[in-house]
């Protein structure tokens, strides 16, 4: 029998995040990604926007290695499963693998915010609506 947590990335910080639907008072973790901070150099504002996400979720909040602090969160509440939404960042990927070596892993697709298959820049909000909002509002 599978005994999960949640982990909760940047690309569906939502109350209605499926796996919170899914998986009702189970516990789950965000980490914010030190290297991902330090490479984007991450604005205070985008930080706080973030932080005040995570707030109205049920979240346990860490920092540091993502794939390390999810794995040693599962050990921390007995868990075999680590249960996550998909996201486009490459290093999603990567995380995905490095946890999958020690557990089993349940990635939910989310419905789309608009259709898109060319490149977006996900470094700078700015960039990003510039190409989103000729879809959302069309």
């Amino acid at each position: 029998m599978n005994k999960p947590i949640i982990w909760i990335n940047g690309d569906c910080l939502s109350p209605q995040n499926p796996t919170l639907q899914e998986y009702p008072n189970t516990p789950a973790v965000w980490v914010w990604d030190d290297a991902l901070i330090e490479e984007w150099q991450l604005s205070l504002k985008r930080l706080t926007f973030i932080y005040e996400c995570l707030l109205e979720l049920p979240v346990e909040i860490r920092r540091g290695n993502v794939a390390e602090e999810i794995i040693k969160f599962a050990q921390e509440y007995d868990a075999n499963l680590v249960v996550t939404t998909n996201s486009p960042s490459p290093r999603f990927q990567d995380i995905c693998h490095q946890v999958e070596k020690s557990l089993q892993l349940e990635v939910y697709e989310v419905e789309a915010f608009f259709d898109y298959d060319g490149f977006i820049d996900l470094q700078r909000f700015s960039r990003y609506w510039k190409v989103a909002e000729k879809y959302v509002f069309e």
